[in-house]
């Protein structure tokens, strides 16, 4: 028989699963980190830095205030415990599931699927590949900017140079690694031989399915219970490899089929998720974190619509540029649009909207986790702009702190 969840305890294991509900470290260090992520399997990264890189937000989430220069070491520094590599979107991952992705680096050598453009280029220009690929190897970890060779970005494919193009393509085959990135995030890359571990370059290479296998295992674990579409999302998995994967997995009983109520999905639990009776938690959502990434499920989880609207003209948007959706306990409550005014030292709240499941106690709690994170941030405090229903109420507070 198939056991039926209530929407609430899915929601409970999901959350329970990406890592709240439980009381955040009074010092969080390299260990709590190093936790997270191999909780999450999977932090995605992006360089649009209106509030702080999205990397950086899904540990602050769960742990609060750390040091950023220690997750910069475990990422870039001289003995990294991560790996990039385009994973769910360009992404950080524990070095063990680097090799667990070098079928999609094949993928990009043989153009299949959105990488026939990488296979194109890399046809179309093979000396200079093989220019490109000399220079890193005799001169060491070199960023696009520092090659010297061929054109400067004409438009067309992102804008980038030929260099630009060149590094990127061999990235993608796993030909060259992230060494580092610059105070510009500029990637800065590396012979793989010699920027990861031994032991990594030296794994044996996975058959694709082990290895879609092994990325829906931590997938599941991730998020607890979960669609197929979902386990899919998570490190964008083709249709065919995610549901051939999830009934192996089913049929070798390292996941078990249920049933959510509301779901109009089968779903999959990961048999031992903890099954928590409620969620005490306060957070503010990147819109890249793994709770909310893939929209369907935070609608279907959340009863929330949650839409990016950086590509939005201004006066189309509807809650703004750069909007973190808060977590409080068990439901999305409010979202806000932050910019961090780094010249005047504030946190700016340009906006701030409630959701339906918001109560007194809402603009509260956001205010108080508004304040940790200016702090964080190293800004001396938090400015509320009169924009959004919740915006008069959590202004006063911010302004009048008790």
């Amino acid at each position: 028989m198939v056991q039926t969840l209530s929407a609430k305890e899915a929601r409970r294991i999901a959350l329970a699963a990406q890592g709240f509900g439980r009381p955040r470290p009074d010092a969080p260090g390299r260990r709590h980190l190093l936790s997270t992520i191999e909780s999450l399997g999977v932090v995605q990264i992006d360089s649009v830095n209106v509030v702080s890189r999205s990397h950086y937000l899904p540990f602050f989430s769960r742990l609060g205030a750390y040091d950023r220069a220690v997750l910069e070491d475990l990422a870039w520094g001289r003995k990294p415990a991560l790996a990039e590599y385009w994973a769910h979107e360009a992404s950080l991952t524990p070095l063990a599931t680097h090799p667990l992705l070098r079928w999609r680096m094949q993928d990009a050598l043989d153009g299949v699927g959105v990488w026939k453009n990488v296979s194109a280029f890399l046809r179309n220009h093979a000396d200079f590949i093989d220019k490109a690929l000399a220079a890193v190897a005799e001169r060491g970890p070199l960023a696009a900017s520092d090659l010297g060779l061929g054109a400067k970005g004409e438009g067309g494919w992102w804008g980038w140079s030929q260099g630009k193009h060149a590094m990127e393509c061999l990235f993608w085959t796993g030909r060259l690694t992230t060494v580092t990135r610059r105070g510009s995030f500029e990637r800065v890359y590396g012979l793989p031989e010699r920027v990861l571990p031994k032991a990594i370059v030296e794994t044996p290479t996975p058959d694709r399915a082990e290895a879609c296998r092994a990325l829906l295992r931590i997938s599941a674990r991730a998020m607890g219970v979960a669609t197929e579409r979902d386990l899919r999302d998570y490190f964008r998995l083709g249709v065919t490899d995610a549901r051939e994967g999830v009934a192996a997995l089913v049929a070798d009983g390292t996941l078990e089929q249920v049933a959510v109520t509301g779901w109009d999905q089968p779903a999959y639990l990961w048999p031992e998720a903890r099954r928590p009776r409620s969620i005490k938690a306060r957070a503010l959502l990147s819109p890249f974190d793994n709770l909310i990434w893939f929209r369907e499920r935070t609608e279907r989880m959340f009863g929330v619509r949650v839409r990016l609207e950086i590509y939005t003209p201004a006066h189309k948007r509807t809650h703004g540029y750069y909007v973190l959706p808060f977590l409080q306990n068990e439901a999305i409550t409010a979202r806000v649009d932050l910019k961090a005014d780094r010249k005047a030292g504030r946190l700016l709240v340009l906006a701030a909207h409630a959701e339906p499941d918001a109560n007194a106690e809402t603009p509260v709690r956001l205010a108080e986790e508004l304040s940790l994170m200016a702090s964080w941030l190293g800004l001396s405090g938090v400015d509320v702009r009169p924009t959004g229903d919740l915006a008069p109420t959590l202004g006063s507070i911010v302004a009048n702190p008790t």
